[in-house]
């Protein structure tokens, strides 16, 4: 069987058996796990994310150490939930700070990441998020997973637009995520690209609310000729049935945290005929050239096609963060403090993962750009998403 990516990534080089200290735990011998530590949504409204992120590092901590681990110790994830609450992250962050940790992997949910980068210092630790709506400032030491929002939200625009459909509408949650997406949605409006383009209804909605009909009834009314409709889970599936129920036939533009498959069978009867995201090369794997990047996805869907698990997004989350942050530890020894782990995910380049190609070169702490999103649709037939754009957003 063909040896797997992460493991030959990571441990191509043979590793020596040692003792190291750990920072806060004291000195530890090579049969001990090196622990990283991960905050994630396990239960609450974002544990449809939290759960799948927490399958993916376990998957790669398993991965991992079947090859020997790293300097010849195993590597252990040590999981705490959140429970899809910014107020629990406050208070776990501030537990592993107070022992020193030089990285915390998460949160799941833009909020989270929010409220525990305000407590970072000058000496770190790092915090590598699992959002896209996060926007870590330049230089500092938190960064934060795949294509921002607002690029996202551009490769969906350029699609709409290049397909004639100049007058969009935008509903959104008043969640921060929500807020992120209406932002996005300004700023890519604001490009002389799309000056053409007219935003011709403005909706937001509570996440907690049951039905968006008068909202609904408000953009039929306004002649829109698309719609980017921004929530995750639950909220956007109140959003689907709200288009449903008033038989508004418009194309739906979502976000990409929605190209789940168990969120597609929950919400069959109710997707539009049109329904399509700017996703991320994870879920496009036959739209990808041979190559490098083509490899990592495919890695990454037969490691849980292994498992009996059908990959998508949210378990792509948490797969590329993990490697890069275990390949830092590769790279710089399991004594790396957070400065050392800093400069190094700041010149990383050239990484091929699910979620496209890295370099963080560009200063925005994320490493993945707009040309690593996708357009692509959801084929009920085949029980997958399939692609309707090249990298950037231009129509096939």
């Amino acid at each position: 069987m063909r040896r797997l990516h992460v493991t030959g990534l990571l441990l191509a080089a043979a590793c020596t058996a040692g003792a190291f200290t750990i920072a806060g735990t004291g000195r530890a011998t090579a049969a001990d796990p090196f622990e990283i530590n991960v905050i994630l949504s396990l239960t609450g409204p974002g544990s449809f994310l939290g759960k799948n992120e927490a399958s993916a590092v376990a998957l790669v901590e398993q991965n991992v150490n079947k090859g020997g681990g790293i300097a010849g110790r195993p590597i252990k994830f040590v999981v705490a939930d959140d429970q899809s609450s910014p107020q629990v992250d406050v208070q776990l962050a501030n537990a592993l700070i107070a022992k020193n940790v030089p990285i915390i992997l998460g949160p799941s949910l833009t909020a989270g990441c929010n409220a525990i980068a305000a407590l970072l210092k000058g000496d770190g630790p790092v915090l590598y998020c699992l959002t896209a709506g996060a926007h870590p400032e330049q230089g500092s030491y938190a960064f934060t997973y795949g294509v921002s929002t607002g690029d996202l939200i551009a490769v969906n625009i350029r699609y709409f637009q290049a397909r004639g459909w100049k007058k969009i509408a935008l509903i959104t949650s008043t969640d921060a995520s929500g807020q992120d997406g209406e932002t996005g949605v300004d700023a890519a409006l604001a490009r002389p690209a799309f000056k053409d383009m007219t935003l011709v209804a403005r909706e937001h909605y509570g996440v907690g609310d049951q039905t968006v009909a008068a909202q609904i009834t408000r953009i039929k009314a306004s002649g829109a000729q698309a719609i980017l409709a921004w929530g995750t889970g639950s909220p956007i599936g109140t959003v689907l049935r709200g288009i449903s129920e008033i038989g508004l036939d418009v194309p739906v533009g979502v976000s990409a945290s929605n190209l789940i498959y168990a969120e597609m069978k929950q919400f069959a009867s109710i997707l539009p005929a049109g329904f399509m995201s700017a996703g991320l090369p994870c879920v496009a794997l036959d739209s990808i050239p041979p190559g490098g990047l083509r490899n990592a996805v495919r890695d990454y869907t037969d490691s849980f096609k292994a498992q009996g698990v059908h990959a998508d997004v949210a378990q792509a989350i948490g797969w590329d963060p993990s490697i890069i942050v275990l390949g830092a530890f590769k790279k710089l020894g399991l004594n790396a403090s957070a400065a050392d782990l800093k400069a190094y995910l700041l010149q990383l380049h050239g990484f091929a993962g699910a979620n496209g190609v890295y370099d963080f070169r560009d200063g925005s702490q994320r490493g993945l750009t707009e040309q690593n999103g996708i357009m692509v649709r959801w084929d009920a037939g085949r029980d997958t998403w399939v692609a309707i754009s090249k990298f950037g957003g231009v129509p096939l």
